[in-house]
């Protein structure tokens, strides 16, 4: 089973700028951690340096007249919004992680690798003709477009597990009944985008197809994996993708500082066990993860460590918490589960499982 893990001295440009919480420094970081770990001296596993995409694979999903108002604002070193800024390095960085998930993608496809790793990726956040939320341009629809073009895939699976809602390819697949999109994040009502809610269900032929799994604050492991066993594995096992998409990053971990879930290390990796399971038992072990999200710095990389470590195969990892993990609530528990019964019900219309 091979790996490949995308990797490239300029993902460092992906720099938001002092006092920001998205800062170049974490990839060197993780590297870094990667290897003290052994992860890059694994017979099984290869480091991919990617070529940054060109206009032609932005246009597969982004409006071309939006593609051109970035590179204008790159050109001139002016913010897309208050927190998104855009330079010629932020630029640069940027359509190199794009192109580490296409050159993931691809290499799964066609066979080279079981999986794919896009160091960086998952800017969830930019839909067709807007960005935000620290992100340009969509790597995940958009590899997940390439794949589709070139490989004439007729059915994606995009799991969504940062701890944000992903906006940006829910809205790029809304109406698409081929691509199934899950998405686990914490309760819109208590952070950014403020949208992904069980209701949004999809539109006209893609109605049922996007699928939303709202968690309260404060839920921990064994809730939020029996979530993810409960919807994402019976929803892979009918849609029957022919490869899987999954991204995110540290930012559900409990320290971290713009989310509230409280995942650990161990939690990580489990979690990236059972997709990585999911895509051996549904579509021959495809499976492609963009790892990028994650805003706090101690714990970024054993986060990022622990993801990477479930779909390379590992059978465990010794990682240490930088802090004592939290005990979940009854309370979010409770929720939680309030929201897997309506969730269910809401699905039930639209999938034979539930």
């Amino acid at each position: 089973m091979k790996v490949g893990i995308t990797y490239h001295e300029k993902l460092q440009q992906y720099d938001l700028g002092p006092g920001h919480p998205f800062r170049g420094d974490r990839f060197e970081n993780a590297k870094r951690y990667f290897e003290e770990k052994g992860l890059f001296k694994l017979s099984n596993v290869t480091v991919l340096k990617p070529e940054p995409a060109g206009k032609e694979e932005l246009l597969l999903v982004h409006d071309e007249s939006y593609i051109d108002h970035i590179f204008r604002l790159a050109e001139e070193s002016k913010p897309y919004d208050i927190e998104t800024p855009v330079s010629p390095s932020i630029l640069e960085a940027a359509l190199l992680i794009v192109g580490g998930s296409i050159l993931a993608a691809s290499q799964v496809c066609e066979g080279k690798l079981k999986r794919g790793i896009s160091l960086g990726g998952g800017l969830h956040h930019a839909g067709k003709n807007y960005g935000g939320g620290f992100c340009l341009f969509n790597d995940v629809a958009i590899a997940a477009q390439y794949a589709r073009k070139k490989f004439h895939l007729k059915r994606i699976l995009i799991l969504d597990y940062d701890v944000h809602f992903g906006n940006g390819t829910s809205d790029i697949f809304y109406k698409d009944p081929n691509v199934l999109f899950i998405s686990i994040h914490q309760d819109p009502r208590t952070i950014y985008p403020g949208t992904g809610f069980i209701e949004q269900v999809g539109q006209g032929a893609g109605e049922g197809f996007n699928v939303n799994v709202p968690l309260p604050p404060g839920t921990c492991d064994e809730t939020y994996l029996h979530v993810a066993e409960e919807i994402f594995v019976p929803l892979a096992h009918e849609f029957k993708p022919e490869i899987i998409f999954a991204n995110g990053g540290s930012d559900p971990h409990f320290a971290d500082m713009l989310g509230n879930l409280c995942l650990s290390g161990q939690g990580f990796f489990r979690l990236s066990k059972l997709i990585a399971k999911v895509s051996d038992e549904i579509c021959g072990g495809k499976l492609v993860m963009m790892i990028g999200s994650g805003y706090n710095p101690a714990v970024l990389p054993l986060c990022w460590y622990a993801l990477i470590a479930g779909a390379v195969g590992l059978e465990s990892i010794d990682v240490t918490e930088p802090y004592p993990p939290p005990s979940e609530s009854p309370w979010a528990k409770r929720k939680a589960e309030e929201a897997l019964r309506n969730l269910k019900r809401t699905l039930s219309k639209y999938w034979k499982c539930f």
